[in-house]
């Protein structure tokens, strides 16, 4: 993988540190494991899924927690080993594990299901009213101003 120096960056921006330092970890070579495999995708302009593939979990083998700026996945099977065979060649991981994802201010989590192997995690980003963007009106000679909001483009 790739690694991006975002050293310029530090230049022109204040109180981003956190996620810079975030963004050079990422890539790094021990950045969270590959088990379980997941996606993060957007599905509309404030909406995003992720989805984790949990094959062999039934859904009261998995808990979700979001938690301040963090959402976390974990995943135990309970000891359904009664009636099944010797095991010649054990190719789908049946371990416990555990997957963070930061997730931004304003980022709620919204829903979860569980269908075919696939957990998917529903989340969409509320901006309250008053932290959106507003215009601030310029006084015109002895006219009193009045204040607008921004549409989003």
């Amino acid at each position: 993988m790739r690694h991006y120096d975002l050293s310029p960056l530090y230049r022109s921006t204040v109180g981003f540190d956190r996620l810079f330092s975030m963004l050079d970890q990422f890539g790094g070579p021990d950045a969270g494991g590959g088990y379980p495999p997941y996606n993060i995708e957007r599905t509309g302009e404030n909406a995003y899924r992720v989805t984790i593939a949990v094959a062999g979990f039934k859904d009261d083998e998995l808990s979700i927690e979001a938690k301040e700026n963090a959402l976390t996945v974990r995943g135990e099977q309970k000891n359904g080993e009664e009636g099944r065979g010797e095991v010649l060649y054990q190719g789908i991981a049946a371990r416990a594990f555990e997957r963070r994802f930061q997730i931004a201010d304003y980022v709620q989590v919204k829903g979860a299901s569980l269908e075919n192997g696939l957990l998917h995690i529903d989340l969409v980003r509320e901006v309250p009213e008053a932290k959106k963007p507003r215009l601030i009106p310029i006084a015109n000679g002895g006219r009193p101003a009045v204040e607008g909001r921004v549409e989003a483009a």
